[in-house]
């Protein structure tokens, strides 16, 4: 079991590699990141997004961060209130905002101050009203009980080190009946240690990782029912280019979570 210190420690390094990404998303600090601009757009091409939804974005909110598109298994409804985990530039919020309209909202929660900051400019010049961007981690979301109908999340519930703590929390701020859908990694395949204590792994989104069987696990105990969790297999190809040369994709693929509470 992780220790609150280990725990501390790699949360430290995740909020300090990101805040360093959030300066210059060309993958300083987070090897799940690739260089923004025409080159941001095409790799998320590839993790599910569509050309047309990323143009209609403000440029800097799309950092190439992420495994999939949560917003595409969502089904967001006009109205709906929706919480992003870990919001980095703001990419999904914004694809949100679109999709709950006027009279929804979105909130984006980060731990780290400079995607914040980041992602409230793009904010402002996209002209996104409905959308907000609150300081917290996601163990302890700065959202009230019983007022969410969706979570959704890229890429970031497995670089916390108290993943039963997220989904709690995730579970506490839903409605009943409100939905979890996220993109996350998870792992098929016994991970060397060599990997898996690399904190350089942790933050590219590849050591933390969990197997499908104990994050069913995890979120049945934290109380959500109807749980499915779709494995990406053809998402190897760009786990390679995360960490080339380590046979980091033989023991990760990038999955599709979704629950109910």
């Amino acid at each position: 079991m992780t220790k609150n210190n280990d725990k501390d420690h790699i949360r430290d390094e995740i909020r300090k590699r990101y805040a360093e990404t959030a300066d210059s998303c060309g993958c300083t600090g987070a090897s799940c990141c690739t260089p923004s601009g025409s080159e941001s757009i095409e790799v998320s091409e590839k993790l599910g997004y569509s050309k047309e939804d990323l143009e209609a974005l403000p440029v800097e909110s799309n950092m190439g961060l992420g495994c999939g598109n949560p917003i595409a298994i969502a089904s967001l409804k006009e109205g709906e209130a929706v919480v992003d985990l870990g919001s980095g530039g703001g990419i999904d919020c914004f694809l949100a905002s679109m999709k709950v309209g006027e009279t929804g909202r979105v909130i984006g929660i980060d731990m780290t101050p400079p995607m914040l900051l980041k992602a409230r400019q793009a904010a402002a010049e996209g002209g996104f009203v409905n959308v907000e961007f609150r300081l917290g981690e996601i163990e302890h979301l700065p959202v009230a009980n019983d007022t969410v109908d969706v979570i959704i999340s890229n890429c970031v519930i497995n670089l916390s080190p108290d993943k039963p703590q997220v989904l709690r929390d995730a579970w506490r701020v839903l409605k009943k009946g409100g939905r979890l859908a996220i993109s996350d990694v998870v792992t098929v395949g016994d991970m060397p240690e060599a990997i898996r204590s690399d904190l350089d792994a942790y933050a590219g989104c590849i050591a933390g990782s969990v197997s499908v069987t104990l994050y069913k696990e995890m979120l049945t105990e934290a109380g959500f029912s109807k749980v499915e969790i779709c494995l990406n297999e053809a998402s190897g190809e760009f786990i390679k280019d995360w960490f080339p040369g380590t046979g980091a994709e033989e023991y990760v693929r990038s999955a599709t979570i979704e629950a109910i509470k």
